[in-house]
């Protein structure tokens, strides 16, 4: 085989086999298949598409290009995937409350990059805590807590690391094949048996129209179940962030809320149906709303919480946070309140907006090298259809300068929008696939 061949039959929309996928990806891996090549590929596969059988085998063969973890457990291995939001800090609570109701999580995640927030930020705001765990330590650490929040090796699917890249600067980002292989291998790689996917919908997700997002969901359902792990998906609202605070240490300060009773709501809720869907696949629900008040119960009893204080200490943080976190937590010198310039309902937000707002504080990156301050980022923000008087707050800024902080608070006004009638508020969870 060669890596020109295999172009050249996708480039004329003929089917590839799964051994020619097969070797693309190891090529992909091993330097075989140069940049050239790839992007070309890239070019074929978004323009031609590969076909359901197609789609699965390059899922399969990346995942399988390099190490794949396997779990002998006494417990359904199961984990949670989002396609990226603001305010999304669900995997915070998600994680420790499956394991306290009897599934084991090990969960890799990614960093932030765009507008929207990365779960391995979130998690190394909180003080001496690891992400770079070797897989003796990701093992040890997910015996030990039942769940562990770790950063990709670069040995798992490094096919889908070389591909992403090239991917990026060549204007292929947005190819469905292309997109499900890359989620779905890395997630694959970890050995999983189940997985629950949160496919964002809105203004501050990826996906702003419901048919891409349905596609989207149903591609990685089929694909995923048919590589042999049980997965469903449900579609659920961005249109404003899910959490009242976006920015790492705000986030993890308000799924400390959660965790410990203080608060509930819509990060609450979507928390409670994703885990409900997590332990209907695992087989410990009969259904997903069994399963949800199996998970709401673990939130609110506490054993959430406490799984979330092994995890901590054990992935290298502080073994009494769950004591005392908010002393723990980095705070931005500045704090200043962004107040309502008249009097109205909150009809709308940008939250691609809100969340570009936090990266220019400095909450988040443009590209891999930036560097990214866990204390900055907004809290309090005003959710979709409260009535703000004019002066009220809208949000509070959270920034390490004075002139990043005005800046801010005219970023945060410009992208809400007061009207004189409420809007009609859309579903939390607009569907469930799967």
């Amino acid at each position: 085989m060669d890596a020109r061949a295999i172009i050249v039959k996708l480039r004329d929309r003929q089917s590839l086999t799964e051994e020619e996928l097969g070797w693309f990806a190891l090529g992909l891996a091993d330097g075989r298949v140069s940049d050239a090549q790839a992007g070309a590929f890239a070019m074929a596969a978004l323009l031609n598409g590969l076909g359901d059988a197609g789609r699965t085998a390059l899922t399969r063969a990346m995942r399988d290009s390099g190490d794949v973890l396997h779990w002998q457990m006494d417990r359904p291995v199961i984990d949670k995937h989002s396609t990226g939001g603001v305010g999304d800090c669900v995997s915070l609570i998600l994680a420790p409350a499956m394991a306290a109701c009897g599934v084991y999580v090990p969960m890799i995640s990614g960093r932030g990059l765009g507008h929207t927030g990365g779960t391995l930020d979130k998690m190394e705001a909180i003080p001496g805590l690891r992400t770079d765990l070797d897989e003796a330590q990701f093992r040890a650490v997910v015996g030990q807590a039942g769940a562990a929040i770790v950063a990709a090796s670069g040995h798992i699917a490094p096919a889908d690391k070389r591909l992403y890249a090239i991917r990026d600067v060549t204007g292929t980002v947005e190819s469905l094949d292309l997109i499900t292989a890359s989620i779905l291998s890395k997630k694959l790689a970890a050995g999983l048996e189940g997985l629950v996917l949160d496919v964002k919908i809105g203004s501050g997700a990826f996906m702003k129209a419901a048919d891409d997002a349905r596609n989207l969901a149903q591609a990685l359902v089929s694909t995923a179940n048919a590589a042999g792990c049980r997965t469903r998906a449900l579609i659920s609202d961005m249109n404003q962030p899910l959490a009242p605070a976006l920015g790492n240490a705000l986030e993890v300060a308000t799924s400390m809320q959660v965790l410990c009773g203080e608060a509930e709501g819509r990060l609450f809720d979507l928390t409670v149906a994703l885990g409900g869907a997590g332990l209907a696949i695992a087989g410990l629900a009969g259904d997903d709303a069994a399963g949800a008040a199996l998970i709401a119960a673990a939130i609110r009893d506490g054993c959430a919480a406490e799984c979330f204080g092994r995890m901590v200490a054990a992935q290298g943080g502080p073994v009494q946070f769950n004591d005392n976190w908010r002393r723990f937590l980095p705070e931005a010198t500045v704090i200043r309140e962004i107040t309502a310039p008249k009097a109205g309902f909150v009809a709308a937000m940008d939250g691609q907006a809100l969340g570009l707002c936090v990266v220019e504080l400095g909450g988040g990156r443009q590209v891999e090298s930036d560097e990214v301050d866990p204390a900055v980022g907004l809290s309090d923000v005003a959710e979709l259809g409260a009535w703000v008087e004019k002066g009220q707050p809208l949000a509070r800024v959270h920034a390490a300068r004075n002139g990043a902080a005005e800046r801010a608070v005219k970023q945060v006004r410009a992208a809400v929008t007061l009207a004189d009638t409420a809007p009609d508020l859309p579903p939390l969870v607009h569907e469930r696939i799967g």
